[in-house]
């Protein structure tokens, strides 16, 4: 079958940034150009005023199967995934069982075939059980398919165990991504510690609890010459050392999430559980300091921490509810206000989405290169919508940005040259 995408603004970033018509045949793209010209036999996909770009890479997801399947599904997160122009998905192993042997993998691998949505790359556990004790068998993660190994949702609190992972990671050519969390400073901490936290009467997390962990695995990144991936970073500090982690040479790559370059502590008053997430909602000064960490490559990725939950869980008080936000169908928009905003270039947003991500795991995806798989977003940067929940894709519907106003829009998305979401209009 072929695609022609025609008269579209194409980004691949490093590459293109005007306009050009994209050419898929039998789930590759052919050619990016002008004038690619239209056969009888091709389908036409008019992109005329839109922009069409690599579809975006999104290394944080959690699609909670196997196990808790009532909050999400395999099929239902990777169709969240492309309404949101997300064509590949890391999912973390925090599932239950948890993925930490070659059969978790492979079932989830299995899972995503049958749902035919995003492409999924599993992410092993670093320790079995995600206990943070005995490391899990690395290598038959990687030849599973696993892309990295994190205990995502469970810091690694044993200095020890995270160097010899790392050490076996190096290995194998893994990164590691770590949660850096200290829990002996969170403890009962359900939001940022400071004023609001205070005035609320609700039991803080201290920056230093995430700072602390960050600087322990940089040093330990730089003990062992691994590949460090910082999950998604909170606070000025974390942001610091990794700008200066860099300048020494130390392998790390970072990630920063929309809501928490969009939202601040100030969300939580309300008592509102949809802005509990974890690391949590920070000042207005840690907000600035990822906008800027992402604008000068400190953070090299955004990566949406996807993480679904049933309505009841975030019904219950705040300091019982769960940590965590669903993301994949409100990132583009939220990014594209960093563009409004003149923090990031389109090219560089749209980088932050695609080639970097893809670079940071080595996927071979997140490109409109010719012979590269035909994974395409084509995107209304203009067209004003509304978040509504009721909509989503996500079986859930945990979301702190429910009727907020938001500018551009997924209208199509094709992996392997294959058609799998169009918008309806509202």
């Amino acid at each position: 079958m072929q695609i022609l995408i025609k008269g579209g603004h194409v980004i691949d970033p490093g590459r293109v940034n005007g306009l050009a018509d994209v050419l898929v045949e039998h789930g590759k793209i052919v050619a990016v150009g002008q004038n690619l010209g239209v056969a009888s036999h091709l389908t036409v996909i008019d992109a005329t005023e839109k922009l069409v770009l690599p579809g975006f890479v999104d290394l944080h997801v959690h699609l909670r199967e196997p196990g808790f399947e009532y909050k999400e599904t395999i099929a239902t997160g990777t169709a969240a995934a492309v309404a949101g122009g997300f064509t590949s998905v890391c999912c973390m192993p925090n599932t239950t069982p948890v993925n930490d042997n070659q059969s978790i993998t492979e079932f989830i691998l299995d899972q995503a075939r049958t749902a035919g949505n995003a492409h999924v790359f599993p992410v092993g556990a670093i320790t079995k059980g995600s206990e943070g004790k005995e490391l899990a068998e690395i290598g038959d993660l990687r030849r599973a398919g696993c892309v990295a190994i994190s205990d995502d949702g469970q810091p690694v609190m044993s200095s020890q165990v995270m160097r010899r992972a790392m050490e076996y990671a190096l290995a194998f050519d893994l990164p590691v991504i770590d949660h850096c969390e200290d829990l002996h400073l969170t403890e009962d901490g359900c939001m940022n510690e400071g004023i609001v936290s205070t005035q609320l009467g609700l039991p803080g997390i201290p920056a230093a609890a995430e700072e602390i962990m960050v600087a322990r695995n940089l040093a330990l990144a730089e003990l062992t010459g691994a590949h460090l991936h910082l999950a998604h970073l909170s606070t000025a500090g974390s942001v610091r050392m990794v700008r200066e982690a860099k300048v020494r040479g130390i392998r790390v790559t970072a990630e920063a999430c929309p809501h928490h370059f969009s939202l601040t502590e100030e969300a939580v008053r309300g008592y509102d559980t949809h802005a509990k997430m974890n690391p949590p909602l920070r000042t207005w000064q840690d907000v600035q300091a990822i906008k800027e960490g992402l604008r000068d490559g400190t953070i090299d990725v955004i990566a949406t921490d996807h993480a679904p939950h049933a309505t009841q869980e975030k019904q219950q008080e705040f300091a019982a509810a769960p940590h965590g936000v669903v993301g994949l169908e409100t990132a583009l928009p939220l990014t594209l206000a960093l563009v409004e905003e003149g923090v990031l270039s389109l090219e560089m947003a749209v980088a932050k989405l695609t080639t970097e991500p893809a670079r940071a795991f080595g996927l071979n995806k997140g490109t409109l290169t010719p012979g590269s798989d035909a994974d395409v977003v084509v995107v209304d940067l203009h067209e004003s919508w509304e978040v509504d929940p009721a909509r989503f894709r996500s079986k859930s519907r945990n979301t702190p940005f429910a009727g907020w106003k938001v500018k551009g829009r997924v209208i199509a998305t094709l992996v392997d040259g294959r058609v799998v979401y169009e918008a309806v209009s509202a």
